[in-house]
């Protein structure tokens, strides 16, 4: 009889459990550490619990996922530092909370990471309202006042935090410092008036091609802009550029007094490379500073490149 009883108990406890999981509007699953038999080091996880919700991430059944190793499916998903975050959280015991966001979906998540036995529970909670409210919070307060887009402030302090992010994930990092050419004779000929009208159309340009959340195209000075993209290699950077330049040829601002464009033209500097702990993000940025320098020295109306972080 009490083995009866307390069979039932666990069944009910199961079906509780259960019952939880399935309903929950939260994303959770449990997973195991998979560790390397000589070292002793995580390699992997692999998943125990998971449930609909967490499964439909990654675009599967939780049927499908329960018993698998999944830590590339969580990689490929969400961003690379997460495997060192979840192998932080086994080793130390610290519970881990981060937001995320997901490309695909175009969603954030709040994550939060617990120690469990020789692995992790994961909670995801979609917070893709509060998130947006409060990035667009945050861009009212860091807006520059002509052009409707972020400020230098909002630039340094934006080029910092991607510079860690991509330092700790080994993560490419580009940096465009971009700026009118000839803008001096544009104001000179067609007035400030029209100067600040050309500013503006430029900035609608660049935030209009600008996309993803963690990238920003931001008001460097003058006629200078900076765009900041995170997890982006040359290629990625160079193909931006060129697509930029076919806007602002599309948009035939008019220029007379360029030597040589009948319309507004932009040159273009740029340094795309994976951040180092022995480099600096002064020295990141002094490298696009001096590569649209070349650009202007080329003849303008083009992009130089300047590789040298992490070599």
């Amino acid at each position: 009889f009490q083995r009866q009883e307390t069979e039932a108990i666990l069944y009910q406890s199961r079906a509780l459990i259960s019952s939880i999981l399935n309903s929950s509007t939260d994303g959770i699953a449990a997973i195991q550490a998979v560790r390397e038999k000589r070292t002793g080091n995580i390699v992997n996880f692999y998943c125990l619990v998971i449930n609909p919700v967490m499964a439909n991430f990654f675009d599967k059944e939780a049927g499908d996922l329960i018993g698998k190793l999944v830590i590339k499916l969580f990689l490929s998903k969400f961003d690379q530092t997460l495997f060192a975050d979840f192998v932080e959280v086994v080793e130390t015991g610290k519970t881990l909370e981060k937001d995320i966001y997901l490309d695909e979906k175009q969603e954030w998540y709040h994550l939060i990471v617990v120690k469990l036995g020789d692995g992790l529970a994961i909670t995801a909670r979609d917070i893709s309202e509060r998130k947006t409210l409060e990035l667009e919070l945050k861009k009212l307060a860091s807006i520059d006042g002509l052009t409707g887009i972020p400020n230098r402030r909002t630039f340094d302090q934006t080029l910092q935090e991607q510079w860690q992010i991509c330092q700790r994930g080994k993560q490419p990092l580009a940096l465009i410092l971009c700026d009118i050419d000839f803008f001096k004779q544009y104001n000179d000929y067609y007035g400030h008036q029209a100067g600040d009208d050309c500013l503006k159309k430029v900035a609608q340009i660049l935030n209009k091609l600008i996309t993803r959340p963690m990238d920003l195209v931001a008001r460097y000075g003058g006629e200078e802009f900076g765009i900041i993209l995170g997890n982006t290699d040359t290629q990625k950077a160079i193909a931006l550029i060129k697509s930029i330049q076919q806007e602002i040829g599309l948009a035939a601002i008019p220029h007379e007094e360029s030597p040589i464009n009948s319309s507004i033209s932009l040159s273009f500097g740029l340094v795309s490379d994976i951040p180092t702990p022995g480099q600096s993000v002064e020295d990141f940025l002094k490298s696009a500073d001096q590569a649209l320098y070349l650009a202007k020295q080329k003849g303008k109306n083009g992009y130089f490149l300047i590789s040298t972080v992490g070599k």
